[in-house]
């Protein structure tokens, strides 16, 4: 595609304003985007300059992030879908609008990028996911933003795992913690619109075990919808301890918790976001740094997408993807709920 790729982003939230700053990297960068609309319900939103909220820094702190005066500004999303130089649509709206959106995106011919959780539950999911399947046999693409797969040094452990580098996973934990959320608190404490951290924060290390290890036989989670650990079981092919721990219920000054330990055959890969170096490789010798890129995972994802729209090729997270993912974590709530493991 030798054409500039107009961008939308519907929903100016915490992961609305990330997606323009992505889209404005990759068009600084030189690829083929350039931000042309946005829309919002909120007037201030729509300035340009409206408050940046969230756990870590994403790039679009403090700075206005579009010229009203050169980007459309629309209350109405049937507007971004009907504008003719609009081809790729940014959904970071509510977790129980994103599937309507989406729906709607396509069926307007665009190329969609939609925030995760794509929806609270599986059943949610899969109209999307079976409309995704038949808009790309018509050249459309629609991609769940599943950040952890392009996150640095997460990129790195997948890489690892697939190519057997040390050896076969003995064991693999992982630790995702922060205070509750502090914008839209009314929605986030309604676990039937966020699906609380179980699905909105956990989401992340579930998509990831899925995507390193595959679809687990069975889980076994305890907690609740703010705070959970689930036990992942493989067959006899997959890892013999898969743990991941999710919460957003610690106090608002405890900050952002993101590890993993994962134990290789010959090596051990530890990560840890509040350490410099991030990522140390640990063997029977020595304890050496892994260099990785800066930044977040947010930037590469855009790119990713922006190329694939562009020039073709699979797409690293697709909506079938996102739908085993939130099949998972319809198992992990069943047996959190019912104090039993859960199969799938």
């Amino acid at each position: 595609m030798s054409q500039t790729l107009g961008v939308a982003v519907i929903g100016l939230g915490f992961m609305g304003r990330t997606h323009i700053a992505a889209y404005n990297a990759a068009a600084a960068a030189g690829l083929p985007c350039r931000l042309v609309a946005v829309c919002d319900a909120s007037p201030e939103r729509l300035s340009g300059s409206g408050p940046s909220m969230g756990n870590l820094a994403t790039g679009a702190e403090g700075k206005p992030l579009f010229d009203p005066a050169s980007v459309r500004v629309q209350t109405d999303p049937e507007r971004v879908f009907a504008d003719p130089d609009v081809h790729i649509v940014s959904i970071c709206t509510y977790t129980d609008t994103h599937v309507p959106l989406a729906l709607r995106a396509l069926e307007a011919g665009k190329h969609v990028l939609v925030e995760k959780p794509v929806g609270v539950t599986a059943e949610a999911v899969r109209p999307l996911a079976d409309a995704a399947a038949h808009a790309w046999l018509r050249g459309r693409l629609c991609m769940p933003a599943m950040c952890m797969r392009f996150w640095p040094g997460w990129d790195w452990l997948h890489e690892r795992v697939r190519e057997g580098t040390y050896g076969r996973v003995r064991s693999a934990t992982f630790q995702r913690l922060v205070g509750p959320p502090r914008w839209a608190e009314d929605f986030y404490r309604d676990p039937a619109r966020s699906g609380g951290a179980l699905v909105d924060l956990h989401i992340h290390d579930a998509d990831f075990i899925s995507w390193c290890f595959g679809r687990p036989a069975a889980v076994q989670t305890g907690g609740t919808y703010d705070h959970v650990t689930t036990v992942y079981r493989f067959g006899a092919d997959g890892p013999g301890h898969v743990v991941a721990e999710g919460g957003w219920n610690l106090a608002r000054a405890f900050g952002f918790r993101m590890r993993y330990t994962v134990i290789f055959d010959e090596a051990t890969a530890d990560f840890d976001i509040g350490r410099d170096p991030p990522l140390l490789l640990h063997t029977a010798t020595e304890t050496t740094p892994v260099p990785i890129a800066s930044g977040a995972g947010y930037e590469p994802e855009v790119r990713h997408f922006v190329e694939r729209v562009a020039g073709g090729g699979e797409l690293r997270a697709t909506m079938a993807d996102a739908l085993q993912t939130a099949e998972i974590l319809d198992a992990e709530r069943e047996s959190m709920l019912s104090g039993r493991a859960a199969s799938l």
